[in-house]
């Protein structure tokens, strides 16, 4: 379990309850802010997130919907002070919305909640999501799959080449590859792309290149991925 909240009094509330409910419970982490909360998910996969709404930077909202994205997608309660964000909560598939102070019982019916909540619902949920949570002109948003053209690793990001430009994501190449088997294709270990978009793999230099429809530059494919691109085109 992972817990989230700014308030570290409220942290230490909710893990007192927990711990009365259950005493075995597993809490694997405690975080401050909702990217914090993003990057324990991704590395340590809890089955349940617990998340506070306004934290900040981001807040706990976008914390849980770039948590869909994530190859193991927790459950998500959220845990607030204020009752305007619920209709935001349960759209962002939570499965329970408690209000501070939280009573005994309601926690206690949450984690019931979240223990009949398998991955194989949690991962539909996560499918039935419209596109991939990027960042651009400074905003949250998304980009439908099939505006994508291809995704490139750059620093700590991905740049994500779409229909309406450029935009960047924090969602691992790796992550975005395992989630979308059937829609990207690895040319390079630093490149996915849609190969419905794929128009000529032609030479440059000692290498190739693969031109894609909406693109003005070519995207180098690399050796030990040319078979693979070859046999798309060929299909």
């Amino acid at each position: 379990m992972l817990i989230a909240d700014d308030e570290l009094p409220a942290r230490r509330r909710l893990v007192a309850m927990l711990r009365e409910l259950d005493p075995d419970v597993e809490i694997v982490a405690e975080a401050g802010d909702g990217a914090s909360a993003l990057q324990l998910a991704s590395e340590l996969r809890p089955d349940l997130a617990l998340l506070d709404i306004r934290m900040p930077g981001m807040d706990g909202i976008q914390a849980a919907l770039r948590m869909a994205e994530l190859p193991r997608v927790p459950t998500i309660v959220f845990v607030s002070a204020y009752d305007e964000y619920a209709l935001a909560a349960f759209e962002a598939n939570a499965i329970d919305y408690l209000l501070k102070p939280v009573r005994r019982e309601r926690l206690r019916n949450a984690l019931e909640k979240a223990c009949v909540f398998t991955q194989v619902q949690r991962e539909a949920l996560r499918d039935a999501l419209p596109g991939l949570p990027v960042t651009q002109a400074g905003s949250l948003q998304r980009i439908p799959l099939q505006e994508i053209i291809c995704l490139r690793a750059d620093s700590k990001y991905v740049e994500v080449c779409h229909t309406g430009g450029i935009a960047l994501s924090d969602t691992s190449l790796k992550a975005i590859e395992e989630q979308y088997p059937e829609r990207f294709l690895r040319i390079h270990r630093n490149a996915l792309v849609d190969p419905r978009r794929a128009r000529l793999l032609r030479p440059r230099g000692s290498g190739m290149v693969l031109e894609m429809e909406g693109l003005d530059r070519p995207l180098e494919v690399s050796r030990r991925h040319l078979p693979e691109v070859r046999r798309m085109l060929r299909s």
